[in-house]
C-alpha cells in the first residue's frame, strides 16, 4: 500500500502520520502523506510535519503541508526551526513563513538578515515584506540603511512589497514613510520609481 499513490492519499490523517513516522516507510510513501496533509491536515499532523523540515528529500513536502493548517502550533514550529537549519532548509522554512505572514517571527527573522548565506539573508528579507505590518516596515527601513549591496535590492524590493501591504490595511502613515525611504538613492531605479508614483 505505501507504494501507491492512490491508496496512500485516500488513507485519513491518522493513518498518515504514521506513515510519516515510520522509518521503514518509503521516500514516496511519505511525500504522498505530506501532499494529502496540506489538504485534510489539522494541527495533530503538525509534529510529524515538523519533524521532517530538515530532511534533505522530505522537507519541502513538509513544508507543503504545514503551510495550509489553520493552526498557530504551525507557526510555533516553523519558528523554532528557524534557530535549527541551514541552507536550503532554512531558505524553504523562510519562504513558508512568509506565505503565513506569521508576525510573530518578525524578531527572528531580522536577525537572519545579517546572515553570510545570500539566500537565507535574501529570503529572510522577501518574508518581512510579505509580513507586512508597522514593525516589519520598521525593521526594513532599518536594513534598507545598512544593508551590503548585494543584498540592498532584495530589501528594497521586499520594502516595496511591504509598503504595498501596509496601503491595503489601512496604514497610510508608515506606509508613506518607507516610500520615502526607497526614493533614496543608492536604491534600484525600479523600485525609486514605483515609491514616488505611490506618494503622488
Amino acid at each position: 500500500m505505501q507504494n501507491n499513490a492512490a491508496e496512500i492519499m485516500a488513507l485519513e490523517p491518522a493513518k498518515l502520520i504514521q506513515i510519516l513516522g515510520n522509518p521503514e516507510a518509503p521516500v514516496f510513501a511519505k511525500a504522498k502523506a505530506c501532499q494529502r496533509l496540506a489538504v485534510i491536515g489539522t494541527k495533530e499532523a503538525v509534529p510529524a510535519l515538523a519533524a521532517l523540515l530538515a530532511h534533505p528529500q522530505l522537507g519541502h513536502y513538509a513544508r507543503f503541508g504545514l503551510e495550509p493548517i489553520p493552526d498557530p502550533s504551525v507557526d510555533a514550529a516553523l519558528r523554532d526551526a528557524l534557530g535549527k537549519l541551514k541552507g536550503r532548509p532554512l531558505v524553504g522554512v523562510i519562504n513558508s513563513i512568509g506565505v503565513r505572514k506569521d508576525a510573530q517571527s518578525l524578531d527572528p527573522l531580522a536577525k537572519l538578515l545579517d546572515e553570510r548565506d545570500a539566500e537565507v539573508a535574501q529570503a529572510t528579507a522577501a518574508a518581512l515584506g510579505r509580513i507586512s505590518g508597522p514593525q516589519a516596515a520598521k525593521k526594513l527601513r532599518k536594513a534598507l540603511g545598512r544593508a551590503q549591496a548585494p543584498l540592498r535590492p532584495a530589501v528594497a524590493h521586499a520594502a516595496l512589497i511591504c509598503a504595498e501591504g501596509l496601503l491595503a490595511q489601512g496604514q497610510r502613515k508608515p506606509a508613506l514613510a518607507l516610500y520615502s525611504a526607497l526614493r533614496r538613492p543608492g536604491l534600484p531605479q525600479p523600485v525609486r520609481t514605483a515609491a514616488t508614483l505611490a506618494r503622488q
